[in-house]
């Protein structure tokens, strides 16, 4: 058995390896058939164990330095250098320069971002949702980076599967939260068919605010996990079906 992944050859650099993982190549059943990472889902504990197993053998790391934080829609971001195990930090986006380590987060629409320094030897894995990226979860992590020794100008950021423009609508309540931060957000907010409603486009939104931070490069892989149901879990999607519950994908970033 073989955990699925998708790659993106702007991190593809010696030393570095990663994955934005499917929800294909794991051993859970039914709604979180078959590769789910989320230790917060009800899913069986010992299947999620197992399918994070295989997904740090896709990387080439022992399970245990497979990190992945107790995720908290926050913007805080924490450097580590050895492994925590069980003891998970809280905060929504992790980085390092220890070789042998892992970074992941977990995501079912919002944004999983994995960020890259190969000159400096320096990566970061964050989950970014719309309330994470609106209260700098982005910036916190690229600040972390350069702490540890990273360049801003030699970052690297691609944002694996989350939700598109076309199956995000939001409310007028929601809209107004970004406006009253700063007006030049309405270009992210397009027509919705319910009035009074409107489309956010999340990826745009965090791509826009990392390129505004000066980062040397930013890859959004333009995969909608609303629409593609065969490869990817969605919180909405299970909503709108009403699921009792749903999977969590794993994107992850490591130094071997």
């Amino acid at each position: 058995m073989s955990a699925q992944r998708i790659e993106c050859e702007l991190l593809a650099d010696a030393g570095v390896a990663h994955g934005f993982f499917t929800r294909q190549g794991g051993v859970s059943t039914g709604v979180y058939a078959s590769l789910n990472g989320g230790r917060g889902s009800r899913d069986e504990p010992a299947a999620v164990a197992q399918n994070l197993a295989l997904m740090a053998r896709a990387l080439g790391v022992a399970p245990e330095n497979f990190l992945v934080p107790y995720l908290t829609h926050s913007p805080d971001c924490v450097i580590v250098d050895a492994p925590f195990g069980d003891d998970r930090p809280k905060c929504d986006a992790l980085v390092t320069k220890t070789r042998g380590l892992a970074l992941g987060v977990t995501g079912a629409d919002c944004g999983i971002l994995l960020f890259s320094d190969p000159g400096a030897g320096v990566i970061g894995a964050a989950h970014a949702g719309w309330k994470g990226a609106f209260t700098g979860v982005l910036e916190s992590t690229l600040q972390a980076m350069e702490q540890i020794g990273a360049s801003r100008p030699a970052i690297r950021v691609v944002l694996g599967p989350t939700i598109a423009q076309s199956s995000y609508e939001v409310g007028p309540e929601f809209r107004d939260r970004f406006l009253m931060q700063n007006a030049r957000d309405a270009r992210f907010f397009g027509a919705s068919d319910k009035p009074g409603h409107f489309m956010f486009d999340l990826p745009a939104y965090i791509g826009a605010r990392l390129m505004a931070e000066g980062v040397g490069e930013f890859r959004n892989l333009a995969l909608d996990t609303y629409a593609d149901e065969t490869r990817f879990y969605s919180y909405r999607r299970s909503v709108h079906r009403g699921e009792p519950d749903y999977g969590r994908l794993v994107a992850a970033i490591a130094l071997v």
